[in-house]
């Protein structure tokens, strides 16, 4: 039963805070709704900023879903632009509000309050950061496309995640020369580094620089430089390091904020007070394989739960699920999704795993425009569980994450990924899905038929004196090989098991195919065998430096190379 005394103020007007709002309204005809936001606009999309820059978005209107009239006209929301709240009386359930239109300070009483501040980009104190662009809202990316209107001709871009990349590409088709600064060793921090390494590639294919392991170190007039004393030329520089909780008014107002800055929120988002909810990016969150607090700035896991939060006021019972962290980025003609943990985190976090590399088609291989999908499936090699996933490719990583995003909500075992009934027509799928072959591989593992070695275990076995057989035929191993592996193909196997060494050795292929077939034979034939899972394809990867394009090259670099 709705109270129809009830006032609810929101702070913060894009997805958590709008959604809430508006879901409110479904709900309780009779509520007060006031909303406040400190821009000039609400409800706008975020995850479109990148591709105005661009101009893949040509209308700017196209990113403004809504407007406060529209919102008034429709839902009866109080929504007030150019409104900053700078503080919360708990005790007196008031709020303190600045008109940034007139400076005038007003307060504004409350039953409920709903915080979905959002997060600030992160700009380290670095000499020249005052020169350095950011992109959050509508007047950033006005900023930023009248920078590009004055035709720059370099831009640097300090940092490698998801929106650094995505403005790198953005700024690219622009016409300007972009680098791309990453601190890390890698770009896109979700993917492990043999994963990163096709979105690098790509990006270095299509003439954008990337360098990683290297910190930016002064912001001048017309360059970057890094810590080394390199000078990059930068007409334009944009900071995308990543964002912070903007969660100061929390924090004044003596609510429980975890060291990371989050707003700490129980399972019906209720912060340290029981009038008081948050959500979005500025709210702690529950990560789904241990429970532990997160933070997962992402625009579904906001509008969910403010969703969620309308109807925890409007009195249903409903709590939030812990978060996987779904993501993906569109580079040029590459996908790279991530769901759950990467294999950096479960190493570092001591998590006994199982990783599975394979490289599929997106479609059956026989019907005209298949890609190769490179995936990557992490399971917890004592109970099966699905821990994370990554997918890179032309076509198809999205529905592949998403499935496996799927499957980990549902409880699924990374062996049962062998039995999902999957759409098959062969211009969509194969009638061997990607996810079943994943599910295969698993399985076979888990029923002791197969036992996996990683490309980055492989020199360390070497070095212990494990043999290496590579079972690709000669003219596949004269192209590349795994230096110190013995050739013998997979089809002369049978015929030549006397020259495989005794004790236990290491196979490899092209993917990983060919070595479980190697891998079987020899099993049976009495031999203690691991197969390289992703083969001579994921190792290759893994361990090449990101090779520029000939094009790329001065006539002095080509002469010296002669």
């Amino acid at each position: 039963m709705s109270d129809r005394s009830r006032k609810v103020v929101i702070v913060g007007g894009v997805a958590g805070g709008m959604s809430a709002a508006t879901r409110l309204r479904r709900l309780d005809e009779q509520a007060e709704i006031v909303v406040f936001e400190r821009s000039w606009y609400v409800s706008f999309a975020n995850c479109g900023l990148p591709y105005h820059v661009g101009g893949v978005i040509e209308d700017r209107q196209a990113l403004l879903l809504q407007t406060p009239e529209s919102l008034g006209r429709r839902f009866g929301i109080d929504v007030r632009v150019g409104h900053e709240v700078v503080a919360i009386d708990r005790a007196a359930k008031l709020v303190t509000v600045r008109n940034l239109n007139t400076d005038r300070v007003t307060t504004e009483s409350y039953d409920t309050l709903v915080l979905s501040p959002g997060a600030s980009p992160f700009v380290p104190d670095i000499p020249g950061k005052e020169r350095a662009l950011t992109l959050r809202n509508i007047a950033d990316v006005d900023e930023m496309v009248a920078a590009v209107a004055r035709k720059p001709h370099t831009a640097v871009v300090i940092g490698g995640g998801f929106i650094g990349v995505e403005l790198a590409e953005n700024l690219q088709r622009r016409g300007i020369d972009v680098t791309i600064i990453e601190l890390a060793d890698q770009i896109l921090p979700p993917l492990d580094p043999e994963m990163a390494a096709y979105v690098a590639q790509d990006l270095v294919d299509n003439g954008i620089d990337v360098v990683t392991g290297s910190q930016a170190t002064v912001i001048g007039e017309d360059t970057v430089t890094l810590a080394s004393g390199e000078q990059i030329p930068a007409d334009l520089v944009v900071m995308s390091i990543g964002v912070r909780p903007d969660s100061h008014l929390a924090a004044d107002a003596g609510l429980d904020v975890n060291p990371r800055g989050g707003i700490v929120v129980d399972e019906f988002q209720r912060t340290s007070d029981p009038d008081i909810f948050a959500v979005g990016d500025a709210a702690e969150k529950r990560d789904a394989l241990t429970g532990d607090a997160a933070m997962v700035p992402l625009a579904q896991t906001a509008n969910r739960h403010g969703r969620l939060v309308a109807d925890v006021i409007a009195g249903r019972r409903t709590t939030s699920k812990p978060v996987l962290g779904t993501a993906i980025v569109g580079v040029f003609d590459l996908m790279a999704a991530s769901v759950g943990w990467n294999e950096k985190r479960l190493r570092a976090a001591g998590r006994h795993y199982r990783a599975i590399h394979a490289h599929p088609g997106s479609h059956a291989g026989y019907y005209p425009g298949a890609e190769t999908l490179h995936l990557k499936l992490l399971v917890d090699a004592d109970t099966d569980e699905i821990l994370g996933a990554q997918a890179i490719g032309k076509d198809g990583a999205d529905k592949r994450i998403d499935v496996i995003a799927t499957a980990m909500r549902g409880g699924l075992k990374g062996a049962d990924l062998a039995d999902l009934e999957l759409a098959y027509a062969p211009q969509f799928g194969s009638a061997k899905d990607p996810i079943n072959m994943l599910g295969f591989i698993d399985d076979n593992v888990v029923n002791g038929q197969s036992e996996l070695v990683q490309w980055h275990e492989v020199e360390a076995a070497q070095r212990a004196g494990t043999p290496l057989i590579d079972v690709r035929t000669p003219g596949e191993f004269r192209r590349g090989h795994i230096p110190g592996s013995i050739n013998l193909p997979v089809d002369e196997l049978r015929d030549r098991l006397d020259e495989v060494p005794h004790g236990e050795v290491l196979i490899t292929c092209q993917v990983g195919l060919r070595g479980h077939v190697a891998e079987r034979i020899l099993r049976q034939a009495g031999h203690h065998v691991r197969n390289l899972t992703g083969g001579y394809q994921t190792w290759s990867t893994a361990t090449r430096p990101i090779a520029r394009p000939a094009w790329s090259e001065t006539p002095a670099e080509v002469e010296a190379a002669r």
